[in-house]
């Protein structure tokens, strides 16, 4: 069962791979400066990626809770390679920060300049392009541990989130996105499937509200997002 397991993940991967080039040699060089309809796009086939595997019984989602999102700061936990394509799958409209190689990528590189981030620059330059789509009525989508992690372990979370908060004044969404038995782990690679269907649970929590924090200054606003980012992903202090 195993085995058969692993065809599907890398049929599926196969699928995604064909669906990538396609977007990015035949569609998005003429489309990609229209970043709504990119990113609707991406939108609407990573969903059908994710049915596909949820079909293949590959995992399932149990969504506690998840409304609709708009124009926010999403920090979530990392558990898996696969949940930024889940999460921008489930909340329409939303970006995300790439390594900086995906965009001289020739397979990826009209892709990854439609909506995406590249997150290897200055931080001025980060901080002015996250607000650029967040401006455009975007989500940006951020994992603040940076490293993928399991339910009981509790990375360090960096203050990128909150610097790009307060930068655009947009509020902060946390999601609590966790697996129960590890998929797409760390140094795992994309066919090492379980032998049973992965359940991915996503639960949205408290939003925080920058204008909470306005009053301090950056330095002091930055430490106390980043505690309430914390405790909301985390449930400690």
């Amino acid at each position: 069962m195993k085995y058969i397991r692993s065809f599907f993940a890398i049929f599926c991967f196969g699928v995604f791979g064909a669906g990538a080039a396609i977007l990015n040699f035949v569609l998005f060089p003429f489309i990609k400066n229209n970043k709504e309809l990119c990113s609707d796009i991406i939108h609407c086939l990573w969903k059908f990626f994710v049915n596909l595997m949820m079909f293949l019984r590959l995992f399932k989602l149990d969504i506690k809770r998840l409304d609709k999102i708009e124009n926010k700061v999403i920090v979530s936990t990392h558990p898996s390679f696969i949940d930024i394509v889940i999460l921008i799958s489930l909340i329409p409209r939303s970006t995300c920060f790439v390594k900086k190689e995906l965009a001289h990528n020739p397979i990826l590189k009209n892709l990854v300049s439609s909506i995406f981030i590249t997150n290897e620059v200055e931080l001025d330059e980060l901080k002015s392009e996250s607000k650029k789509m967040l401006d455009r009525g975007f989500n940006v989508i951020i994992f603040p541990s940076g490293i993928r992690h399991r339910r009981d372990e509790f990375p360090k979370i960096k203050k990128g989130a909150s610097l790009i908060a307060l930068n655009s004044g947009k509020n902060i969404v946390p999601v609590r996105f966790y697996s129960d038995r590890d998929f797409l782990f760390i140094n795992q690679p994309f066919y090492a499937v379980s032998d049973r269907r992965v359940t991915f649970e996503i639960q949205q929590m408290n939003e925080i509200k920058v204008e909470d924090f306005t009053c301090e200054n950056e330095i002091v606003a930055k430490k106390k997002i980043t505690e309430r980012i914390v405790k909301e992903l985390y449930d400690i202090m």
